[in-house]
């Protein structure tokens, strides 16, 4: 049986952070969502590696599921596309939006779930013209 990891990704001021509520004391940090799951992948196995040393047991079996905040959602998107871009696919007003990527505010599961649906078809927009 595999065992489902939930990581949750966060930005951190100047960067990417990820930590798991279960198994605690193992956190990574990047430049990149691509940096911080190699990033906690490497320090979960090493964190499972000590852990079995100590006759701990660990999952032998087991999926990483990366999930990302809102704030950490909108700034992996730096350079790729803009705020303006996500207001037009999602209705969501741009002002708010700016809240959620500076973290003035935290987005609502619905308005979460809006701006990942908006990026979605921001994608599929680009791929209709290739």
């Amino acid at each position: 049986m595999v065992k489902k990891i939930k990581v949750l990704v966060e930005w951190c001021g100047k960067n990417f952070g990820a930590a798991s509520e279960e198994v605690l004391g193992c956190v990574a940090t990047g430049d990149s969502v691509e940096d911080i799951k190699d990033g906690y992948t490497s320090a979960l196995e090493l964190h499972f590696k000590g852990m079995k040393e100590d006759g701990d047991e660990v999952p032998e079996n087991y999926e990483l599921e990366f999930e990302l905040t809102t704030q950490a959602l909108l700034r992996s998107l730096d350079g790729r596309t803009t705020l303006k871009a996500i207001h037009r696919a999602t209705g969501i007003n741009e002002n708010l939006l700016s809240h959620y990527y500076t973290g003035r505010k935290k987005a609502r599961l619905q308005q979460h779930t809006r701006i990942i649906n908006g990026i979605h078809e921001i994608a599929k927009e680009l791929f209709s013209i290739v």
